[in-house]
């Protein structure tokens, strides 16, 4: 009878601190529709994320999965991956670590961002270092990625990123350096540079930002700037207006980066990716807010400083 009292207790203190550590559950699901070819074309694509998050008072660990279907497909496949899956400790309340594939976003994205819009969005194999000082808050970055076939492959990236917050404006500083490795053999490194400024007036109705990008791979530099408006017109509707200019010699995609190329970009990433050199783009568009449902609608004019016949619209 004890023994079997015993085990019951032992089974029963099992249950519930799996329960006691099972911190949190997350599901979340998008669908995108594209009807943006011809002869009526239609494509439904679902994408479901599940997640789970276990910790306790200094730690914390995570994972999810992600799965794509293809409502239009013809064999009705889905697949399923792995998003995320790391560990974070804190480290005597001065900083925190975390190891393991994660989704990270820096500043306005161009640079470092997970892209939540896309079907497959960006992750990277590493570990992050915050320091939580009074000056700033500061994040070391390493991520590093092999082909497991050849192992000769692959690609190493480190950054620091520096945020502060005070008031009424925001600052965001990111600076990483990618190198691509093909035959073990590496390659030039690319260094790409990132600062965000935000500005709130009018007691949080208008907000303003600025950002300047910069990149370069020893032989070419590249450079990117985006200014930029939204006024809350009300708590439901607000409206904005951008405009974004390229160097002559553009702002190209590095690695993991939240930005596609071309026209697929709308597909990709949800946005108008990476523009051509010395293209200008202008930008306006608005959002209203119903109860649980958000509108949405902006227009883009692309332009080109050097060639004054090149024109490109997109809503």
């Amino acid at each position: 009878m004890k023994k079997n009292l015993r085990n019951i207790l032992a089974v029963g203190l099992g249950l519930m601190t799996t329960v006691a550590f099972a911190q949190d559950w997350n599901v979340d699901s998008r669908t995108r529709i594209d009807m943006g070819g011809d002869n009526d074309k239609m494509e439904t694509s679902q994408r479901a994320t599940l997640g789970a998050t276990w910790g306790g008072t200094n730690w914390g660990i995570h994972g999810s999965t992600v799965v794509n279907y293809d409502l239009e497909s013809p064999q009705n496949a889905a697949s399923l991956a792995v998003y995320e899956a790391y560990a974070s400790t804190d480290i005597m309340g001065y900083a925190n670590l975390t190891i393991g594939r994660q989704a990270l976003n820096y500043g306005s994205g161009m640079i470092i961002g997970s892209n939540e819009w896309g079907a497959e969005r960006n992750t990277r194999d590493g570990m992050t270092f915050g320091l939580n000082l009074d000056m700033a808050d500061v994040t070391v970055i390493y991520a590093s990625r092999m082909d497991s076939a050849t192992l000769t492959n692959g690609s190493a990236m480190m950054g620091v990123n520096a945020s502060k917050s005070e008031g009424d404006w925001t600052a965001n500083l990111l600076y990483t350096s990618a190198t691509m490795t093909t035959d073990d053999v590496d390659g030039e490194a690319m260094t790409a540079m990132g600062l965000d400024l935000s500005y709130n007036m009018m007691g949080g109705d208008l907000a303003l930002n600025v950002g300047y990008n910069t990149a370069s791979n020893g032989t070419v530099d590249q450079d990117m700037t985006s200014i930029g408006a939204t006024y809350n017109v009300n708590e439901s509707m607000s409206i904005s207006a951008a405009q974004t200019t390229y160097g002559e010699n553009g702002f190209g995609s590095i690695y993991g980066s939240n930005y596609g190329s071309g026209a697929g970009s709308w597909m990709t990433h949800g946005n108008m990716g990476y523009l051509n050199n010395s293209d200008q783009m202008m930008s306006i568009g608005g959002t209203y807010a119903m109860g649980g449902l958000n509108l949405g609608v902006h227009m883009h004019t692309v332009s080109n400083d050097v060639d004054d016949t090149y024109e490109r619209n997109a809503m």
